[in-house]
């Protein structure tokens, strides 16, 4: 597949509504995924394939459950045998999610140092090699679909955005103050697993307000802007090659989903 080539014929071609995108910037490439597909296109011009998982739908109409596992499902492109992720680095992650819940039975000071210890290690992760930049990339790559702009921004004639709404890390600028306020104002007598289920009701309660204001553009402009102030931080402007590595995975699962209609 010639990605310019097809990127030209879905401009010329389609007139009608094209699905909606999401993205994942590593520090080799960016993932690009659709609620049925992803796609990863390497730095190296490597690409590789897959399915998305599908929940069941009773289990996606139930609120707050539905939030969890939409998230949930978002990470399978890292945590698939056959994913983008190397069996260690899957490690890694399963260690950092499980981290905090069990964590909450630690004594304080062990909790505290291995929360140190945790979060520079993602952040270690998350910065290293040319993530930033492919960020910025793959933020430019969604906006130049959803503006139309695809053959320009191949061509380097067009630079949409490389800031976006819907980015993780306006997610966790809008988790970070419902987890405080929550644990701060929980209304029932504190246990053990109290930090747990805190944790997890935040999780399920920021994904229903990420998908509201979602809905509402000129809202999430205003309840976002701590997160897009941090995309500042958490991408830089991408070279012409880095963006044709994210339109490449955006022409990899665009072309999947306009084959199956």
């Amino acid at each position: 597949m010639d990605p310019a080539a097809f990127l030209t014929q879905v401009e010329v071609r389609n007139n009608g509504a094209l699905p909606r995108l999401g993205g994942m910037a590593r520090a080799d490439g960016v993932v690009m995924v659709s609620e049925r597909y992803w796609a990863f296109a390497g730095t190296d011009g490597s690409l590789r394939e897959g399915r998305m998982p599908v929940a069941p739908r009773a289990l996606r109409a139930i609120p707050f459950a539905r939030g969890l596992v939409r998230l949930a499902g978002s990470l399978s492109p890292l945590f698939r045998r056959e994913g983008v992720a190397r069996g260690r680095e899957r490690l890694f992650l399963v260690v950092a999610i499980l981290a905090p819940p069990v964590l909450a039975f630690a004594p304080s000071w062990l909790g505290l140092a291995a929360g140190f210890v945790t979060t520079f290690a993602l952040l270690g992760w998350l910065l290293r090699g040319r993530t930033l930049y492919l960020h910025g990339a793959e933020h430019r790559a969604i906006a130049a679909l959803e503006e139309r702009r695809l053959r320009e921004t191949w061509t380097g004639l067009a630079r949409p955005s490389r800031f976006s709404l819907r980015c993780g890390t306006n997610f966790a600028a809008l988790l970070l103050p419902v987890a405080i306020f929550g644990g701060r104002f929980w209304p029932l007598p504190a246990t053990a697993f109290t930090p747990v289920v805190v944790s997890v009701l935040a999780l399920a309660l920021t994904m229903e307000l990420w998908q509201l204001v979602q809905r509402l553009p000129r809202l999430a402009r205003v309840v976002l802007l701590p997160g897009l102030g941090l995309q500042r931080l958490t991408t830089r402007e991408p070279r012409l090659d880095e963006t044709r590595v994210a339109l490449t995975a955006l022409a990899a699962v665009l072309r999947r989903e306009l084959a199956h209609g």
